[in-house]
């Protein structure tokens, strides 16, 4: 059993070279055609070490105005460019977001300054 796993293993981490020249052995030895063979061990790899991405644009959503509902309307329009109206259906709409596909750096700012004034807020 343990012999199968560490042939699993060393599946799931072949190369993309690795795969093909595993392709061509099958296929001149066993008479396996490369594809199904390349479509077998890229399905082992998919759920094996996949190298997570960072994410890099977030959005900033508004859960809930909080207590001071009047400064987070107010920092909404200051921080969105929208007229009062739009700012004051955005806040009682919430959950909204705020903003949306932004850096990493300007969400946290965002967040920072609406939880100050009263907001609750998260980042997706």
């Amino acid at each position: 059993m343990a012999d199968l796993k560490d042939f699993a293993e060393q599946l799931v981490n072949l190369t993309v070279k690795e795969v093909n020249e595993l392709a061509g052995i099958l296929k001149e030895e066993y008479g396996i055609e490369p594809a199904a063979a390349a479509v077998a061990v890229a399905a082992g790899a998919v759920g094996g070490g996949e190298a997570v991405e960072e994410q890099s644009e977030f959005d900033v959503i508004l859960k809930a105005a909080g207590a001071s509902k009047l400064a987070v309307v107010k920092l909404v329009k200051e921080l969105t460019g929208l007229g009062l109206k739009d700012a004051k259906e955005l806040v009682d709409g919430a959950p909204k977001a705020v903003k949306e596909g932004i850096a990493k750096d300007e969400a946290e700012a965002l967040k920072a300054q609406l939880e100050e004034a009263g907001a609750e807020v998260e980042l997706k």
